[in-house]
């Protein structure tokens, strides 16, 4: 098959557009009528402007930070939990999609921890993101992001207004801030994950104290090993770097510890490969 050039691409993308934005507009058009002058573009901010008082804040990565060095000075527990594409489509299958189109959509979920998702995985990563203090969510708008976030949320009567928000890359904010380092110095650090002891070492020449390394979590099954390796160390704080399971690894960290556990994510792959620099 051919790739499209360039002329293929501009009519793809002006076809896409029109279904998009004014093909949706004329399903709401009355026969013979038109709509003179209107673009959907001036629609849609008429409709925005309408919804505007619906807007949700999230919790901003300075506000974040200040959380958590709250929790560490008064040694109180805490989870920080994020929800991607993986999490959401793991949730979905097979309750607002069929298991095959999650299957087609979400090939790495194996990769993420998740062979199948199958109903006690579900209960179990549901019951973790309604006890987890913050949850990240997703800013993006696509299908598999805020498209499955609400409808899955719902399915599980999970009420989002009761939920702590903030964004799901949180993880990469913090860093971004230059807010990390300041969360973390000073402080006992347990590290859980593929890449917990390259990230130990780099961590410990920043003045890192890393105080426990759990090198890899072999999927949601490897959960009950993980608590018990976590209960023998001595920390402050864990960045959980797992895939999916590490959204349940931090909520039990938290409420079964009672310590401080992070989702840190693909942050800890683009630290140590050196993609991002602390």
């Amino acid at each position: 098959m051919q790739a499209a050039g360039p002329g293929g691409y501009a009519a793809g993308y002006r076809d896409g557009v029109f279904a998009g934005g004014e093909a949706l507009v004329a399903q709401h058009i009355p026969p013979d009528h038109i709509l003179p002058a209107v673009a959907a573009a001036d629609l849609i901010a008429a409709g925005f402007r309408q919804y505007a008082p619906s807007l949700t804040r999230l919790t901003s990565p300075h506000e974040m930070a200040g959380h958590i060095m709250a929790a560490l000075d008064a040694q109180r527990p805490l989870s920080v939990v994020r929800l991607g594409d993986g999490e959401l489509l793991t949730l979905a299958a097979d309750t607002v999609l069929p298991a095959t189109e999650v299957q087609e959509l979400a090939p790495f979920l194996p990769y993420a921890g998740v062979p199948c998702s199958t109903p006690d995985i579900r209960a179990t990563l549901a019951e973790a993101i309604r006890g987890a203090d913050w949850v990240g969510v997703p800013i993006s708008r696509a299908p598999t992001f805020q498209g499955l976030l609400f409808p899955v949320l719902r399915h599980f009567g999970i009420d989002w207004s009761s939920l702590k928000l903030t964004s799901s890359t949180i993880n990469y904010s913090l860093h971004q801030s230059r807010l990390l380092l300041p969360i973390l110095q000073g402080r006992r650090v347990l590290l859980i994950g593929s890449q917990a002891a390259e990230l130990g070492a780099l961590l410990q020449l920043h003045g890192v104290q890393v105080t426990g390394i759990i090198p890899a979590v072999a999927g949601m099954a490897d959960i009950p090993r993980v608590m018990q390796l976590t209960s023998e160390h001595t920390f402050d704080i864990a960045l959980v770097a797992a895939g999916i399971p590490a959204v349940v690894l931090c909520r039990r960290i938290a409420g079964e510890l009672g310590s401080i556990a992070f989702d840190f994510g693909h942050l800890a792959d683009k630290l140590v490969t050196g993609e991002l620099q602390l």
